[in-house]
């Protein structure tokens, strides 16, 4: 698929907050805390702590990822966000989307990403994404999410070559 890719501009929020409902993997307050962060991103434009870029063909919005440094670190990064129409999912806009966040991380001088998941068996084509990208888990936290909902996250390190050290 001919995807070209584009940090996010204001009248993209609407649509990306349906694909984010859309993926069938966020509950309804996740997908409201999707909007209010793209929203946030779109109205402070380059003075906001997030970065959100797009894939777009010529019919329309296919998918973002929002990332920012993490608060308090030197050099460390979150993937808040990623997701993929749910008709387009499997054809490499994600891994177009992370090579891009990556990309823009180390021009930004980061040095290591984190990503966090569920454990739930709904999750893991995710967590298969994340390991086919050379994430790999780092921590994981039992009942975080719920009662038999671990809080899994995954590391990749950007100086090393990809992977971490640092297996849980």
């Amino acid at each position: 698929m001919n995807v070209q890719l584009r940090p996010m501009q204001p009248e993209d929020v609407a649509p990306l907050v349906d694909i984010t409902a859309r993926t069938g993997f966020f509950r309804p307050d996740e997908v409201a805390v999707a909007e209010e962060l793209l929203a946030d991103c779109a109205a402070k434009g380059d003075k906001s702590e997030y970065c959100t870029w797009v894939a777009e063909d010529e019919s329309g919005l296919k998918g973002y990822v929002c990332f920012g440094a993490t608060p308090m670190t030197r050099g460390t990064w979150d993937v808040y966000w990623i997701a993929v129409d749910p008709g387009c999912q499997g054809r490499g806009i994600g891994k177009k989307l992370m090579e891009l966040a990556e990309n823009e991380i180390r021009k930004k001088q980061g040095r290591l990403v984190l990503v966090e998941t569920s454990s739930q068996e709904l999750y893991e084509p995710t967590r298969q994404f994340y390991t086919r990208l050379d994430y790999q888990i780092v921590s994981r936290i039992a009942d975080f999410y719920d009662i038999g909902d671990d809080r899994l996250i995954y590391a990749k390190s950007l100086t090393s070559g990809g992977g971490t050290a640092m297996p849980i």
